[in-house]
């Protein structure tokens, strides 16, 4: 038999990770959510719903969060009908979110408190991936625990690294995410002062990607810069806000040095501001170009 999973947080990366999970024949039962995609393929793959993440973990050996941020996660495991308040002993709580580590450390004891295991395994890539099955994770987990719930994840994800133990996952994640995001606003910024100064775009594109510029970072500005294209990039300036908020707040903790996060997060901060929550992080370099964000 195979181990019956439950889902919180079937939005845009979540709804791609539950898909997956059905179709490789996994049990799945989602709890009820406004933010959730539409579950009509869900539930043709035979996946149920439930009203409540307490009624959730009764069912579930493994429970897969997929949400927002620290807040979130906090929320749905110690809400008065919260996940806390029905794990079954042995069950392993998979948290996919980008997350504060100082409070993954903190819900990781209330879940071995109650008879849990924690993992946190938040992922990158985009939605696109994430419906492929081709994420990457960023494991943090005990050996034991890593390679036993493996076959579960390697049903959406192509790229499965354990970083260490409790923590290390969300700790690797906001690394990434500062280094992804803070090379967008580089570029981006750049890209900003060849356009006022008159320097074709595709010739800044392609001297850059010739020279030192190169990489992954540039590849997914290119189509941006070149045709207004936004699809290579689908993350939204209050999401990059957020992760780089989590960043800083994590070197702190760590006592870290942190002046270039503080400039890169306040870019973003008056990106978000200028163009709203929802812009694409791709269009950084029309907002910067304006007379508005000097």
């Amino acid at each position: 038999m195979k181990q019956r999973i439950g889902m919180i947080g079937v939005g845009l990366m979540g709804h791609g990770i539950a898909r997956n999970i059905v179709r490789h024949g996994y049990p799945l039962t989602v709890v009820d959510h406004p933010g959730n995609q539409p579950l009509d393929e869900l539930v043709a793959g035979g996946a149920t719903s439930v009203g409540t993440g307490e009624v959730l973990a009764r069912e579930a050996d493994v429970i897969i969060l997929c949400v927002t941020g620290s807040p979130q996660v906090e929320a749905v495991l110690t809400g008065a009908d919260g996940v806390l308040a029905g794990l079954r002993p042995g069950t392993v709580v998979i948290d996919c979110s980008t997350a504060v580590p100082g409070s993954t450390l903190r819900m990781a004891a209330l879940v071995v408190e109650a008879g849990g295991r924690f993992v946190d395994a938040p992922m990158t890539r985009s939605v696109k991936e994430a419906h492929e099955g081709r994420l990457n994770l960023l494991v943090g987990a005990d050996e034991a625990t890593f390679d036993e719930i493996r076959p579960l994840l390697a049903c959406f994800a192509e790229n499965i690294t354990r970083v260490g133990g409790t923590g290390a996952g969300h700790t690797m994640k906001l690394l990434h995410n500062y280094v992804s995001l803070g090379s967008v606003a580089l570029i981006s910024e750049a890209a900003a002062c060849a356009k006022r100064s008159g320097v074709d775009l595709d010739v800044f594109v392609d001297v850059l990607a010739k020279g030192g510029g190169g990489g992954a970072a540039l590849e997914r500005v290119k189509p941006f810069l070149q045709s207004g294209e936004t699809s290579g990039l689908t993350f939204h300036m209050s999401n990059a806000l957020k992760d780089l908020s989590y960043y800083v707040d994590m070197t702190k903790e760590a006592s870290c040095a942190h002046p270039i996060a503080d400039a890169v997060r306040s870019t973003y901060s008056k990106a978000v501001e200028l163009g709203g929550p929802q812009n694409p992080v791709l269009r950084l370099s029309d907002l910067m170009a304006d007379d508005a964000f000097l």
